[in-house]
């Protein structure tokens, strides 16, 4: 039986590689590889039907991944000790390979294991955080071609971005995906913390008419970009500024209020007064938090019905996720609540 692979474009690879495993005839066993300066070969079961491929070939000289992480770091000298130490999990973001390293002293030879592991990848970034109102991120590079500009394409969206000046949170994938299927065509929606528009994109290229607020200026930049990448640019009014602000100087009979307001900041609770000023009788709010276990679910719900309260209206809560831990004992959740009655 002949080995196969895929002939994919380098700038289409990810949301390929998506299709072909969802349709399930990507081959995990093999390595992706470079074909020329422009294309790669994806390793696949079968030609696929479903996905669209410029080629499929054979391949006479497959190259078959090691089983894990672990097995080519000891095949590389690694004792167990620097195994153990080693990170366990990471995410690849376009052509860029985020990891938090912890304690682990051999970063260099660990992540140019992990280009080995990835071959769609050309560099990876050690994590350090997150900081400051406007997300900074504090990353580094510690191997490959220290390129850390790229797109990512995720469920159909691309994100251009450069992942060592705006923050790029991978395991919110699912919610980014979610959003894009609540949003009904033509609805209003407020996006309150835009970023590089990891909700407003989804949603906004699902048909509804998205007004995106961005502070961080090259947060802003990249949202702009994006927006014409993604062909919504007609669907999305981008506006450069605090939240606060914005809904200060749009409030007024001229300026009707929104279906749904989107919080996606863990502090989103500092804002609720504006977004609930926002928000048309019956709309939705989708409300993010950083909540501790023992807080589950009294912490944000009570912010919102306090929050309410305070504005004359009513919550009710139809929905609430734990999208991801954040730390030890804490957990990234958020509340979907609908409103109503009017604040003025």
């Amino acid at each position: 039986m002949p080995t196969l692979a895929a002939l994919v474009r380098k700038s289409e690879a990810e949301s390929t590689i998506d299709a072909l495993q969802a349709e399930g005839v990507y081959d995990d066993e093999r390595r992706v590889r470079e074909r020329d300066a422009d294309h790669l070969a994806v390793p696949v079961l079968t030609s696929p039907t479903e996905t669209v491929v410029e080629d499929v070939i054979e391949q006479d000289d497959p190259e078959y991944r090691r089983i894990g992480l672990d097995s080519l770091l000891r095949d590389r000298g690694f004792t167990d000790g620097e195994i153990a130490a080693a990170p366990g999990s990471w995410a690849v973001v376009g052509d860029v390979i985020l990891v938090a390293f912890g304690e682990c002293e051999r970063r260099e030879a660990v992540g140019d294991a992990l280009l080995d592991l990835h071959g769609e990848a050309d560099t990876v970034l050690a994590r350090h955080g997150i900081s400051g109102e406007t997300r900074q991120p504090d990353v580094e590079v510690v191997a490959g071609t220290g390129d850390t500009e790229t797109v990512h394409h995720e469920h159909g969206t691309a994100y251009a971005l450069d992942l060592s000046r705006v923050m790029f949170a991978p395991g919110n994938k699912a919610e980014r995906a979610h959003m894009g299927e609540v949003v009904t065509p033509e609805e209003t929606v407020l996006d309150m913390f835009a970023g590089v528009g990891y909700f407003t994109l989804p949603m906004a290229r699902a048909g509804a008419r998205v007004t995106a607020v961005e502070k961080n200026p090259e947060a802003f930049g990249y949202l702009s970009e994006n927006a014409a990448l993604n062909d919504v640019h007609d669907r999305v009014e981008l506006l450069l500024g605090d939240c606060r602000d914005v809904v200060d100087a749009r409030s007024g009979a001229a300026n009707p209020r929104f279906d749904r307001v989107v919080m996606g900041y863990y502090d989103a609770y500092d804002y609720l007064d504006s977004a609930l000023v926002s928000l048309a009788p019956g709309g939705i709010v989708h409300m993010h938090e950083a909540t501790p276990e023992a807080e589950l679910w009294d912490r944000p719900v009570g912010r919102l019905h306090e929050a309410a309260g305070a504005a004359g209206r009513t919550v009710d809560v139809v929905g609430r996720r734990r999208v991801k831990s954040h730390s030890e004992g804490v957990w990234h959740v958020v509340v979907d609540a609908r409103v109503s009655g009017l604040d003025r």
